[in-house]
């Protein structure tokens, strides 16, 4: 899901039914036993090779046909392809990057398909949506972009970005420009699209466009003196690959995401791709280790791409007593993929007020207990770059000339929104005029592509450092100074959410670009995000780094200076916090974190249904 738009959570067998969703509507967690088990998948001949959802439509539905991925033991030939053509399925899409195809198949020949000995396991082709709803003001300034762009003159020249979304308009502020000989053209230097029955590139919805932004956006239409402000993206050079796989709904699927991720790999030495950004997400319904979604976003990191997701907009999620906890999206519930949740800058552009958004998603990860999000960066209240006559223009989402510009009269070239006639080419300056070049959202999809724009700025300085070097570093160089807790108040409903600091919230701190390349720090070993686990003997949750990892190796990348001390208890690998997490095992929400209680409650839940007002509106 966008992770900007409803909440309820659709389940469809067709490519246009992916809708944008924050999938707060249900999230399904096993007991332990089911876990192990569900990891064990593939190497366990017919056992659990249907996902929990497809196996419940066995038996039934005579005639009727469900879109599923199906990946096998090895890279399908077009034998396979025939098996599955013999039990009634069509192929659709080669899903090779996860040794997988994207097939329609009729309902009953699931079970037939499952006892194929090369099949290791089938998942519907679910929907995905964006997470967003973000003041660019301040995004920058408040992780230290600025340091990067006049210190180290970086700014992302060379490096490709695929932005994997809506599409990506090239609008003016993703153009270059020499002043020199005059020469401009854009960087959005390849578009494709994956969204079945158009080769439209163009972004119809306005999500890509404005993540674009945050990642490149030069503030050419924000800039000289006239202006007040200027709306800068993180790497404001860097090449952005549009990959669209989400439509004018914002609507899109697993197949089409996965489609993407594997074009990305195939141009990453053409366009020297160097990161994925994935403003989006969906519910998790299995393990990491057998979700397509989540096995694309690994093959693009083995393939040398830093991959960066969204954790989602489910934080006031309270629907079963969670308080929030065990909410992070797919395919941001990787260990493998850096996962970013939202900060307020408070509209300044000092940090020391920056708290997090109470809607940002909070782990740990749902059937394998990782510990996300890995880092936070600002999300709330974004400003960037606008795609004209896209869906998500209107008020809330407005940005007034008034708010960055002293002039009284104010050119709007810039190609924008003329929608209802509010937007003219020439405006005078009032209140109600209405920017043609730039957009309000909020989430933790506007908080993903500035983590991606930290990591374009890394690997420009030094074009030699793995994936695991970019996460790994920073992490450990984001910041650990925060308060205990802070609150937040829904303007509409008067709900006070309260939010603690633990690492469930923040992982391991809020980005500092400035710090990242001011170190020289360089991981040895994997750095894939820990798991923790629940001693019901002590009443306490325990750090597990696991074993070829580069996280307490040594003192340099010992587990309290990468998450910093706050998170832990005296020192231990003792988990601090206060949260649902460590209560009581009666308590309905503790059990559902942990992995033995009940789905989550419906899309009509008042707590469910505030969170989509925040990713709209964002939260002061």
């Amino acid at each position: 899901m966008l992770l900007c738009k409803t909440l309820e959570t659709k389940h469809c067998s067709n490519d246009h039914d992916l809708k944008t969703t924050t999938w707060g509507a249900r999230i399904a967690l096993l007991t332990l036993i089911t876990l192990l088990a569900a990891g064990l998948s593939f190497a366990d001949g017919k056992k659990h090779k249907l996902s929990k959802d497809l196996d419940a439509l066995k038996g039934g539905h005579d005639g009727a046909t469900v879109d599923v991925i199906i990946q096998f033991k090895q890279t399908p030939t077009a034998a396979h392809h025939q098996r599955v053509q013999k039990k009634g399925g069509v192929l659709k899409t080669k899903l090779d990057v996860i040794k997988g195809a994207h097939y329609s198949v009729p309902v009953q020949s699931l079970q037939d398909l499952a006892d194929d000995p090369d099949i290791a396991y089938i998942s519907p082709n679910r929907p995905i949506s964006s997470t967003s709803t973000s003041t660019l003001d301040y995004t920058p300034e408040s992780v230290n972009a600025q340091v990067a762009w006049q210190q180290w003159r970086l700014d992302g020249t060379g490096v490709g970005v695929a932005v994997i979304d809506s599409g990506v308009t090239a609008v003016g502020d993703l153009y270059w420009w020499n002043p020199t000989n005059q020469t401009y053209g854009s960087r959005v230097v390849y578009s494709q699209s994956f969204v079945p029955g158009t080769i439209d590139t163009s972004d119809q919805y306005g999500h890509g466009t404005h993540v674009a932004g945050i990642i490149g956006s030069e503030g050419w239409f924000s800039t000289g003196g006239s202006f007040t402000h200027t709306f800068k993206g993180i790497a404001p050079n860097a090449n952005i690959i549009n990959l669209r796989v989400l439509d004018q709904n914002g609507a899109g699927t697993d197949s089409s995401v996965i489609a993407a991720i594997q074009a990305a790999i195939s141009l990453k030495s053409t366009y020297n791709i160097r990161v994925i950004n994935l403003s989006f997400g969906r519910q998790v319904y299995e393990s990491y280790t057998v979700d397509p979604l989540c096995q694309a976003a690994e093959a693009a990191w083995n393939a040398g791409i830093v991959v960066v997701a969204a954790a989602g907009n489910q934080g006031r999620n309270d629907s079963v007593g969670t308080e929030g906890y065990g909410t992070i999206a797919a395919p941001g519930n990787d260990p493998y993929v850096i996962t970013v949740g939202a900060m307020k800058t408070a509209n300044t552009s000092t940090r020391n007020d920056d708290t997090i958004a109470s809607y940002s998603s909070k782990g740990p990860t749902a059937y394998d207990f990782v510990v996300k999000p890995d880092i936070v960066a600002p999300g709330n209240q974004v400003v960037s770059t606008l795609a004209p006559n896209a869906s998500l223009l209107g008020a809330p989402t407005d940005v007034y000339l008034s708010e960055y510009s002293a002039s009284t009269s104010t050119s709007l070239n810039s190609g924008g929104n003329a929608r209802n006639n509010r937007k003219n080419s020439t405006s005078s300056l009032t209140t109600n005029t209405i920017s043609t070049s730039y957009m309000r959202l909020s989430g933790t999809s506007m908080a993903t592509p500035v983590v991606s724009g930290a990591a374009v700025l890394l690997l420009q300085e030094n074009p030699n450092l793995t994936p695991d070097q970019v996460k790994a570093r920073l992490m450990k160089t984001a910041s650990k100074t925060f308060p205990a807790s802070s609150t937040a108040t829904d303007a509409t409903t008067g709900i006070t959410y309260t939010d603690y600091y633990d690492i469930f919230t923040i992982g391991a701190g809020y980005l500092d670009v400035a710090a990242a390349l001011s170190s020289d720090d360089l991981a040895d070993a994997p750095a894939v995000s820990p798991t923790v686990t629940y001693d019901p003997t002590t009443q306490s949750v325990y750090l597990v780094t696991g074993t070829s990892v580069v996280w307490g190796t040594d003192a340099l990348w010992d587990t309290s200076v990468v998450w910093g001390t706050n998170v832990f208890v005296n020192g231990s690998s003792v988990v601090w916090g206060t949260s649902v997490c460590w209560g009581s095992s009666t308590s309905s929400g503790f059990s559902v974190v942990w992995g033995t209680g009940v789905p989550w409650g419906d899309a009509t839940n008042q707590t469910t249904s505030t969170a989509l007002n925040v990713m709209v509106r964002g939260e002061d």
